[in-house]
């Protein structure tokens, strides 16, 4: 679906962004409960086409049709989706945003308290999704035209292993110059990921000879035996000094107590720093065997998303966004977190993919799930302040020497 019309952006005369976003607070949060009141679980395929339609219309509602659709529909996970504006000069920066949750529909209330706002999915990462459209919204409106090529691009199964996005986000970013993931930042306010660990996962079955535990316990090959064997091979691999860690989080096995039992099952989960790392860890589950000839074992899975590792074009982008704080009177300082990304697959094809940079707050996953909506404004600046930094004084992507702190 294609639309050519390109739309007159109206302008204000003052360009300073962040009293702009400032002067505009209550419109963004009107925005940010409409998005969120969309709630949408990775799993429900009508919640998430509706979320998708409530995204669609805040995008059009500030940019008109300045910007081109495209559809990427899918059968089964929310469907995604890009916006990008026709021969648009400068470089092309890529805002990463995903949409569904990890939420079932009416589970989490949402509710405001102290400077806060509560709600499913709302810090990661509806907040931070939102924070792309007003900082690129905010710069049209206070500079009157943009000096690089925004592209949006929102998907719908990031929660439940982008298996439907990934070739998606890799095509998309390949042809950009640099990725800003609007997932959300560390604890602290203004600390932006330049690291992620990757994340593997592995299901593992060992299979045994069940029989009469008391009359006939030496007929019987236990699998549950074998995988206890298995279980602590696995929790060796965890290495701390290289930060890599390896978790046995589930198992079954067995029926009841006086049968040898012939089934067991575990899931594995893994993450790493860099792809070395990964090729260890890999090869050494890969490589499993069980002691008993009569126990077969079955191994499948690997590394889900690849790291997202310190290089120098990461550093460099970051350094662009700590240069942009100091302008706006921000300390903005970088952070290495175990959970991935969406911009573990940008940066691994060697895409500069700086990563943290939605609305603060806490509680991904959990119950307490927020954001602290008072510095919307603020960190909204800061993408937008970055993006000028970026564009207008050149970027060097191969700095040399650096200081990330």
């Amino acid at each position: 679906m294609k639309n050519t019309k390109r739309r007159k952006v109206e302008t204000i005369s003052t360009y300073d962004i962040l009293p702009y976003l400032t002067a505009n607070k209550e419109r963004i949060k009107e925005e940010l409960l409409e998005l969120v009141r969309a709630e949408s679980p990775s799993h429900d395929k009508d919640l998430l086409f509706h979320c998708e339609q409530t995204i669609k219309r805040i995008f059009t509602t500030h940019f008109g049709d300045l910007f081109e659709l495209e559809q990427f529909p899918m059968e089964h996970t929310g469907n995604h989706f890009k916006y990008e504006i026709p021969a648009q000069p400068g470089p092309r920066i890529l805002f990463l945003s995903h949409y569904d949750t990890v939420w079932d529909k009416g589970v989490l209330p949402i509710k405001e308290k102290q400077g806060r706002i509560y709600g499913p999915g709302i810090f990661d990462m509806k907040a931070g999704l939102l924070c792309s459209i007003w900082s690129v919204k905010a710069l049209l409106q206070t500079k009157g035209s943009l000096p690089f090529s925004p592209v949006f691009l929102f998907t719908g199964d990031e929660e439940i292993g982008s298996s439907t996005s990934k070739e998606i986000i890799e095509r998309v970013a390949r042809t950009c110059d640099a990725v800003f993931v609007m997932e959300p930042p560390t604890a602290r306010s203004y600390s932006l990921k330049i690291e992620r660990k990757g994340v593997g996962e592995y299901k593992i079955k060992t299979t045994g000879i069940s029989a009469h535990a008391g009359n006939h316990h030496k007929d019987g090959a236990s699998a549950i035996l074998e995988m206890s064997k298995i279980i602590q091979q696995l929790e060796g691999l965890t290495d701390y000094k290289k930060g890599t860690t390896v978790n046995v989080g589930k198992i079954n096995g067995g029926s009841v107590s006086n049968v040898i039992p012939e089934l067991a099952e575990i899931e594995v989960d893994f993450r790493v720093r860099n792809m070395e790392e990964a090729r260890r860890v890999q090869y050494s589950i890969e490589s499993l065997t069980v002691s008993n000839p009569e126990v077969d074992i079955f191994i499948e899975g690997g590394l889900n998303r690849p790291p997202l590792e310190r290089t120098e074009e990461n550093i460099s982008l970051f350094e662009v966004a700590k240069a942009a704080g100091r302008r706006l009177g921000m300390e903005v300082k970088a952070a290495s977190v175990g959970g991935g990304s969406d911009g573990n697959f940008t940066s691994a094809i060697g895409i500069p993919t700086l990563d943290g940079l939605g609305i603060p707050g806490g509680g991904p996953h959990a119950r307490s799930e927020h954001v602290k909506f008072d510095l919307f404004p603020e960190k909204c600046a800061l993408v937008a302040e970055t993006l000028i930094q970026l564009t207008t004084k050149g970027w060097n992507l191969h700095p040399g020497t650096t200081s990330v702190k």
